[in-house]
């Protein structure tokens, strides 16, 4: 297998690629909760979130799924959500307020390769769809060895192969690249896509009992609808901020006329790969 633990991904692009989306990531955070807590628990449940745990969650955004987090661990439990760009947590800031206060996480900016928290200081990691983008993957899994705890256990959630996500495929794959030209902004997502890449990443920074799990459900959405929206502004706002109406209709609907093609019946499939990677 290539050696992933590195990997020509530009930190600064990657950095400002996701300041200019997290206004979009606030905005979409709570009508996207439902989804979210979807993936969230397994999440968790691979991490052994239980009550009482200290928990750091890496990459957390607008508060996912450090937010499911807090409920799991009680008030007797710590949660500690962090995030590379401080503009992404204005959402994971402003949404604990309906979150009984002995219950709320903690947010603050920081770099998952040199992360500002003493040696074993948690007894669980979680990560959702963030070490993906870190250019050094190996660096991010000895800070998080560190912070964690003996015994303590870690689990991230990466995206399978672009093919099985139509959302990322359809939307900001095709119909992104057909009206805007193709700038390979998708290429990290799916770093992680093959089977075995994180896991052996993992047991090469030290991890034990390794192990994968694949979740591939398939959505049904209502044709007609732009369930997408969320889909294209959060992973692409750092394109469309930029573009004129009529460019941005343009796109809108280009993106519909894709996923109408896909049109079973009424409904749209929208099948979804996810990969759990997890070890203590």
């Amino acid at each position: 297998m290539p050696d992933l633990s590195t990997c020509p991904i530009d930190g600064d692009a990657e950095r400002a690629r996701w300041t200019a989306s997290a206004d979009a990531w606030d905005r979409w955070a709570d009508p996207m909760a439902d989804l979210a807590d979807k993936l969230n628990q397994p999440l968790l449940d691979a991490a052994g979130v239980t009550a009482g745990d200290r928990v750091l969650d890496l990459a957390s955004g607008a508060g996912e799924p450090a937010l499911s987090a807090a409920l799991g661990t009680g008030p007797d439990g710590l949660v500690v959500g962090s995030d590379l760009v401080p503009g992404m947590m204005a959402g994971a800031r402003r949404r604990p307020a309906g979150i009984a206060d002995g219950l709320r996480p903690a947010f603050a900016a920081a770099d998952m390769t040199a992360l500002p928290f003493a040696a074993a200081s948690f007894d669980r990691v979680t990560c959702r769809f963030g070490i993906m983008f870190v250019p050094d993957v190996a660096a991010a899994l000895a800070e998080l060895r560190r912070v964690l705890r003996p015994g303590g256990r870690a689990a991230f959630m990466v995206w399978g192969p672009r093919a099985g996500n139509a959302l990322f495929d359809i939307t900001v794959g095709d119909a992104v690249a057909a009206q805007l030209g193709e700038d390979r902004s998708l290429d990290p997502l799916f770093r992680f896509a093959a089977p075995g890449l994180l896991a052996e990443a993992m047991r090469a920074a030290g991890f034990a009992t390794v192990s994968e799990t694949d979740i591939t459900p398939v959505r049904k959405a209502p044709q007609g609808q732009p369930f997408w929206r969320a889909t294209l502004e959060m992973s692409f706002g750092h394109r469309l901020h930029d573009l004129t109406a009529g460019q941005r209709a343009d796109l809108d609907a280009e993106v519909t006329r894709r996923f109408d093609a896909q049109a079973q019946g009424g409904t749209i499939p929208l099948p979804i790969h996810v990969r759990i990677v997890a070890g203590a």
